[in-house]
């Protein structure tokens, strides 16, 4: 057997080549990702402010968004006098600074404590006066979203002065404000408060409902039947009436309304649970098709929600079931869409 040995060293040499390069590459990563010494900034001469916005989600009318904005200077440089917040459109009332400058306890509890006068807002200006002898703080701004910022943008400014004569100022957003209504804890229950306007966002008796017959879209109903699983339902006034069984509408309550049963779509605004973070959404009542869903969603449990459609396709919903009771009555909550 002949041994090529000018090929053996040419390959030799080029394994040998690569190694010695990939070992050279080895340390500058090395050299590259060794922990460097933390030292602490320097703090500035200047006053110096700073703001997070606490609230998540979607940013719904009558809504709170808050902001922490907090502010400081060297002691030996002067103290705070005030700060303000600047909206770009007025809020709605509710709409303060809290007076208290808030830091958080070892326990992970937040803690307030009092620095300046009550706060004063003046249309989209909200403002605090420091009447303590300080020269950091934290304050909290609540801004309640008002009806003139549906589908809307809106954004903040901060500004802080201290008594050496310096201003800093600071611009929250754009923040998009949602065009969606949300409504809380409606009680339905079976023969009584069971018919469900989505326009009104509001829950009926059967004469209530009687006068506005052309806004009814769902019947509210439990039904514990031995031939089929039924349990609480939301039903169409238009459906079959296999799946309103008992049930005598009202003179011109007929609406047919699309729907579709989810599980495991417990939306954080609705549902206020501890756990979980999904926020139903604007786009989504955009996106969702519901042209070749049912009108009744039966066997329904809580914490589960449906999405719905009206007959003249203004409004689109997601109702989530908060509680349900074998007494035949439940808790929902509803997000609303004008299409």
């Amino acid at each position: 057997m002949i041994v090529n040995l000018k090929n053996s060293t040419m390959q030799f040499n080029i394994n040998y080549s690569k190694q010695t390069f990939l070992l050279g590459i080895s340390f500058l990563l090395l050299a590259a990702c060794k922990k460097e010494k933390y030292e602490l900034p320097t703090a500035s001469d200047n006053l110096q402010n700073e703001a997070i916005k606490r609230t998540l989600g979607p940013n719904i009318v009558g809504q709170t968004i808050e902001f922490a904005y907090g502010m400081a200077i060297k002691p030996a440089k002067g103290k705070l006098v005030s700060c303000k917040a600047d909206a770009s459109i007025a809020g709605a009332a509710g709409t303060f600074m809290d007076n208290r400058s808030f830091f958080t306890k070892s326990n992970g509890a937040d803690s307030g404590v009092l620095v300046a006068s009550p706060a004063v807002t003046s249309g989209a200006t909200t403002t605090i006066t420091y009447n303590k002898d300080t020269s950091a703080a934290t304050m909290r701004y609540y801004y309640v979203i008002p009806e003139a910022a549906r589908g809307q943008s809106v954004t903040f400014t901060f500004t802080a002065t201290s008594s050496n004569g310096e201003t800093v100022t600071l611009s929250m957003g754009p923040y998009t404000v949602s065009k969606m209504d949300m409504v809380r804890n409606l009680a339905v229950s079976n023969g009584n408060m069971a018919y469900i306007s989505i326009s009104d966002t509001a829950v009926y008796n059967a004469a209530n409902a009687a006068t506005n017959a052309a806004k009814i879209d769902l019947v509210y109903l439990y039904r514990n039947l031995t031939t089929s699983t039924f349990g609480h339902a939301l039903v169409s006034p238009g459906a079959d009436t296999s799946y309103l069984p008992g049930i005598t509408l009202p003179a011109g309550v007929n609406r047919i309304t699309k729907e579709q049963k989810v599980f495991n779509m417990q939306d954080y605004n609705l549902a206020r649970l501890q756990y979980g973070g999904i926020f139903v959404d604007d786009i989504d009542f955009q996106k969702i098709d519901l042209s070749a869903q049912p009108n009744f969603a039966i066997n329904l449990k809580a914490e589960a929600g449906v999405w719905v459609e009206t007959a003249d396709k203004k409004y689109r919903a997601y109702i989530y079931i908060n509680s349900v009771n074998a007494n035949g009555s439940a808790v929902i909550s509803m997000k609303r869409y004008a299409l």
